[in-house]
């Protein structure tokens, strides 16, 4: 009975206090919908990524592969008449862009119908020969019709274009692909099947494969295959192109993460403000309660009840609220990754159960935990104790000092972890998030201290309303102190990741400024913004460097290499004469690693690759080159934040002698003396004519680009910050809604004795301010901290780079604004109301 009558109190209170309950469950649902959507879009990029890989590489268990051309066709003719040879198939494989209809990637794969039994299912023959035909009608593929629809094709036999490496292809859709499961459906969306011969031709990849696809029986079979293999050959094993993706993004998807759990703890001081206003509102009720003899294990579970029915409708619209920000947030996050790491296209957000069961976990612990502190306070309290407003007061009071005692503990003990000499992230998130425990922590003591000094400047400057404002802070600081630790936490991490992102952007823009110094660079069209995978067609680059008016010219040639089994960005530059080369060195002098570079066994490597695999100047890197495995001397390690996987630089004359690939992916151009660099550009496009589609960019506009690049890849950290921010706002509306709920009696009190609406109003809005100051100016230095952690710790560890801190004012001052902005707008509501409220009504008892 007892039970079923704390029900029924529980529900009463809940459904009485309608605004106050909304906001909790908005709090909880946003915190969860922000962790689970970045969850989603993570996993639905890399999860598209996987299932493509897997379906283009089918059952095959290893994979012959070569230098950045790719083997020789002729290898598979040789490996196929080795007697005992193993079962095999080529491939060729490589990315285009549909000119019409929907720009993202689409997958080219060439085969033999004739060696894909073993190894595609859907790409053996089905309704007679429609496989084969591909090897009958040049330039015809087979696709899903899903696919043909975002080619603009409607029917077999409609022709299309794709757009590559700056030139475009007619292809004819022969056929649609239709397995009977569901799964490798979706996985073939995107994906063009051709003949080997066709996908040679659109890709320019006449004579060459991208790998052979080899079943292999045992580890014997597989050294005896070893033997046998030419120099500039090797075997991998099928799983670990999926391994080596895993860990290029690990650093991305876990800042990400990370980044998204704060919402989730702004929600929790949400929670646990909203979870102590529901105690102490009743706290003449739990204390008559008590007298009756309800125990303390009833109370305690009458208040985590409470909580666990606002977690459970909460986490249950943060689910639907991910999902649809979910499917907002791929955009960004598969943009992101094909800038970054590698070309990915998602159509469509996989809904994972594991995904929803750990939003599921973290919205119910959250609240659950946050609910704690409240619920063991209430079933602790002696009756007595319980019934009088003034114990919750003296009690938060008199443990201010001893939070802030504890809150210097756990300072110290997360600066601790963030100096740990590790490359470690687990430890750095862990000293991120205990610093701004520590600070929250502080917050008690430190708003006692400074609103009693405030109470004077504010009664000379407001009078009475003003000392009143000051005095009311203090007065309910166990309500405003944890609204404040809300705030001052989101506020702070705007300031953070505003520093973090201006330090990164004003280190890019210097980086660019001396990396950057021909006049006008030439590209083909690329499908990764960082990294070009194209090149020109056989002699455009040599005319192109014989325009009249063009004094100087560097080719240069980006190409994937592994570094312990990680792809990794290979740079050749064959550098003109008598121009200055403008990299920054970290280790080594410029110097001298320029005169060594001369010979053919060494290189130079980026400081993300440095600090990845702990390379340093004069140790060893290990390549797989097309002659066999080869030794190259690190030089030195210079400064580069195109890539935070890492990149390796060599002369283009040390990579002729590794490589066969000849092939020039950029050209960067130095004007003569004199001469117009717009007019260069201008007298550049005319001579490459229709012979490919060049993207010829002056130094300025390059830059820009670039910058835009960097500015588009943080544009996710921009939207959770907001995020945050929302959930903080949610935090301070709830806690003074509910401060000055709870003051309604103590403000029929002041308007019986004659205080004027108008003068409640500015009461209510002086408070807010203040809280809002406060909330500001702890930001402040909170944020320093933050931005540096995240500058020195978080950025260190995850990608390897350097960035110097910049302080910029503006973003400061901004946090200040934010929060007073976001305080003052949070009171209007309250203000409204309490200035319209009835004395008479008020003064009554429930």
């Amino acid at each position: 009975m007892s039970r079923r009558l704390l029900a029924r109190a529980s529900a009463r209170h809940l459904a009485g206090h309608p605004w106050l309950t909304a906001l909790s469950l908005l709090g909880i649902a946003l915190g969860v919908a922000v962790v689970v959507s970045i969850d989603l879009a993570s996993n639905s990029a890399l999860q598209a990524f996987a299932q493509s890989t897997d379906t283009v590489a089918g059952q095959a268990t290893h994979q012959l592969v070569g230098g950045p051309s790719g083997l020789p066709a002729s290898l598979y003719s040789a490996l196929r008449l080795r007697p005992g040879a193993p079962t095999s198939a080529p491939v060729v494989e490589g990315h285009v862009r549909a000119a019409n209809g929907d720009r993202r990637p689409l997958t080219l794969l060439g085969v033999d119908p004739f060696a894909e039994a073993p190894f595609r299912p859907y790409a053996r023959d089905r309704k007679g020969s429609q496989v084969t035909l591909l090897l009958t009608e040049p330039g015809t593929v087979l696709m899903t019709a899903s696919t043909a629809r975002l080619v603009g094709a409607t029917a077999p036999g409609d022709t299309f274009e794709v757009a590559v490496g700056g030139q475009r292809r007619t292809l004819r859709v022969l056929d649609f692909l239709a397995p009977s499961d569901e799964r490798t459906l979706r996985a073939l969306e995107g994906l063009l099947l051709a003949d080997v011969s066709t996908a040679q031709e659109v890709l320019g990849l006449t004579g060459r494969l991208s790998r052979i696809d080899l079943k292999l029986g045992d580890e014997a079979e597989e050294a005896r295959l070893r033997q046998w293999l030419p120099p500039g050959v090797d075997v991998l094993r099928a799983v670990s192109r999926g391994n080596a993706v895993d860990q290029m993004t690990r650093a991305f998807r876990t800042n990400l993460t990370a980044l998204s759990l704060l919402a989730l703890v702004v929600g929790m001081f949400l929670i646990y403000n909203t979870m102590t206003f529901s105690v102490v509102q009743r706290r003449g009720l739990l204390g008559r309660l008590r007298a009756l003899g309800i125990t303390r294990g009833e109370l305690f579970a009458l208040v985590l009840g409470e909580a666990a029915l606002l977690g459970a409708v909460g986490t249950a619209a943060g689910l639907l609220l991910g999902v649809l920000l979910g499917r907002g947030l791929v955009g960004l996050v598969t943009q992101t990754i094909n800038d970054l790491y590698f070309v990915v296209s998602v159509r469509r957000l996989s809904l994972e159960p594991l995904m929803f069961a750990k939003g599921v976990a973290l919205g119910l612990g959250a609240t659950l935990g946050a609910a704690l502190v409240p619920a063991w306070e209430a079933a602790r309290s002696p009756p007595v104790t319980t019934m009088r407003r003034s114990t919750a007061e003296d009690m938060a009071q008199g443990r201010a000092p001893k939070l802030a005692l504890l809150g210097l503990l756990i300072l110290g003990a997360g600066t601790v972890l963030l100096v740990l000499p590790t490359h470690s992230l687990s430890p750095a998130y862990v000293g991120l998030f205990s610093v701004q425990l520590g600070a929250a922590l502080l917050v008690p003591w430190m708003t006692e201290r400074l609103v009693l000094g405030a109470a004077h400047p504010l009664g000379a400057a407001f009078g009475m309303l003003g000392r009143m404002a000051a005095r009311g802070v203090r007065t309910s600081l166990s309500r405003t102190s944890v609204a404040l630790a809300a705030l001052m936490i989101a506020v702070a991490t705007t300031v953070g990741v505003g520093l973090m992102v201006a330090s990164f952007r004003g280190t890019v823009v210097e980086w660019l400024e001396s990396s950057l110094q021909a006049d006008v660079y030439a590209t083909p069209p690329s499908l990764m913004a960082r990294r070009g995978d194209s090149s020109f067609v056989p002699g455009l680059a040599e005319r192109l460097s014989t325009t009249p008016g063009v004094a100087a010219s560097a080719t240069i040639r980006s190409v994937k290499v592994n570094v312990n089994g990680i792809p990794t960005d290979l740079t050749a530059i064959a550098f003109p004469p008598n121009i200055p080369r403008q990299y920054r060195f970290k280790e080594g002098d410029a110097a001298t690693v320029w005169r060594e570079l001369e010979a053919l066994d060494t290189v130079i490597i980026s400081e993300p690759l440095s600090f990845h695999h702990n390379l340093h100047r004069g140790s060893t890197l290990h390549l797989a080159t097309d002659h066999g495995p080869r030794d190259f001397r690190v030089l030195g390690v210079y400064y580069d934040f195109g890539s935070d996987v890492g990149a390796v630089l060599m002369p283009r004359a040390t990579y002729d002698a590794a490589f066969e690939d000849r092939g020039v992916t950029s050209l960067a151009l130095y004007a003569a003396p004199g001469q117009d660099v717009d007019a260069l550009v201008e007298r550049m496009r005319e001579r490459i004519g229709d012979a490919q589609i060049v993207n010829v960019r002056s130094n300025r506009v390059l830059r820009e680009g670039s910058l835009e690049v960097f500015d588009r890849t943080f544009t996710i950290t921009q939207v959770l910050r907001l995020l945050a921010v929302g959930v903080a706002f949610v935090g301070v509306l709830s806690a003074l809604m509910a401060l000055q709920l709870e003051r309604a009696r103590e403000f029929a009190v002041l308007r019986a004795t004659g205080l004027t609406p108008g003068q409640l109003w500015g009461l209510v809005s002086l408070q807010t301010g203040l809280l809002g100051l406060l909330a500001g100016l702890f930001a402040v230095p909170l944020g320093l901290a933050l931005a540096h952690i995240l500058v020195h710790v978080i950025n260190q560890r995850s990608f390897g780079w350097t960035l110097q801190l910049v302080i910029t004012p503006g973003v400061l001052i901004q946090a200040v604004v934010l929060a007073l902005a976001a305080a003052g707008l949070a009171g209007v509501y309250p203000a409204w109301r309490m200035s319209r409220a009835n004395p008479a009504l008020a003064l009554r008892e429930e």
